[in-house]
């Protein structure tokens, strides 16, 4: 008898707090983190959004803002451990494929929901923060990454690009595949659960370095979302979709640079903004930033509906 088919939704819902990027969790009882996930049902289900909408507010009791969808992971074991939704006919596991969302809010709001917390995504992918520097994760990590590689005539070469090896630059939009790299690798520690086999020596020794596990491919979901944000940061004006009505320019370059994961120039971010006519000042100040009130800026939203608008330019501090 063939295995039962079931949808499942899984959000990626990401906000701003305290400078830093965020992330909704849900943490199964003795389980590592997953991000908030819950079945599609044809029958009551108009659409899939509409359900993702549902359930997340289910969870959390907050509502979700912009939505965009993902991808559809469907791999075979993918619901191994704990994603599954329910068994199949005469018991027999289903076969879980899921549908994955990214939803952006403007607060990171407390939820009252059992098991539910903003985490920092760095937690998952410490290797990504460039902000101050290259990351100490990823030096930590460097080496079993180059064992690993050894000569290799397709390896060595991927982790050069991906990791920025031997003088090559980082490109932060790729954060899916450098993920991908490290579970080929063995050095995620997803990798051998997967197998059913205990971590290797280097993936316990490393530690916190490899970043914190996921339910499921939760993390390889969490991944995909990072990517396509940091990509869309500079075609679109997402940035704006985790912002209040009211913000300093300060605050924006924070969000961008948390997002991003690297130092932008300050000067050159600001004629970027003056340039592209998106956001206004307010004629007030913000006297809450701890040192010399700052004006307060909104988002022209209205020249979304009249004429296209690309992104944000990120001129890099090093540049």
């Amino acid at each position: 008898m063939s295995r039962q088919i079931v949808i499942g939704l899984s959000a990626v819902v990401a906000a701003i707090r305290d400078g830093q990027a965020v992330v909704l969790t849900v943490r199964p009882q003795g389980q590592p983190a997953g991000l908030p996930f819950g079945p599609f049902d044809p029958e009551a289900d108009r659409t899939f959004e509409l359900a993702l909408r549902a359930f997340v507010t289910a969870q959390t009791r907050f509502e979700l803002g912009y939505v965009e969808q993902l991808y559809t992971f469907g791999d075979k074991g993918r619901d191994a451990p704990l994603a599954n939704l329910g068994p199949g006919p005469a018991g027999r596991a289903s076969r879980i494929v899921s549908v994955g969302y990214l939803g952006l809010t403007p607060k990171a709001v407390d939820t009252a929901a059992p098991d539910t917390a903003w985490a920092d995504w760095l937690r998952f992918f410490p290797w990504e923060d460039w902000r101050d520097g290259r990351p100490a994760a990823l030096t930590a990590i460097e080496p079993a990454l180059r064992q690993w590689a050894g000569a290799h005539p397709t390896r060595l070469p991927r982790l050069r690009l991906l990791f920025a090896q031997d003088g090559a630059p980082w490109n932060e939009e790729r954060v899916l595949e450098r993920y991908e790299l490290l579970y080929e690798a063995g050095l995620a520690p997803e990798a051998a659960r997967d197998r059913g086999e205990p971590p290797a020596p280097a993936v316990e020794a490393l530690g916190p370095a490899l970043g914190e596990p996921m339910i499921s491919d939760h993390r390889r979901i969490l991944a995909t979302a990072l990517s396509r944000l940091r990509g869309k940061l500079k075609y679109r004006p997402v940035i704006f979709e985790v912002m209040p009505e009211a913000f300093t320019l300060s605050a924006l370059q924070r969000a961008v640079e948390a997002v991003a994961g690297v130092p932008l120039h300050k000067q050159n971010f600001r004629r970027a903004l003056e340039r592209a006519e998106m956001v206004e000042g307010l004629g007030r100040l913000d006297s809450e930033t701890g040192g010399r009130p700052a004006e307060l800026f909104r988002f022209r939203r209205e020249i979304l509906g009249a004429r296209p608008v690309s992104g944000l330019s990120l001129p890099l501090l090093r540049d």
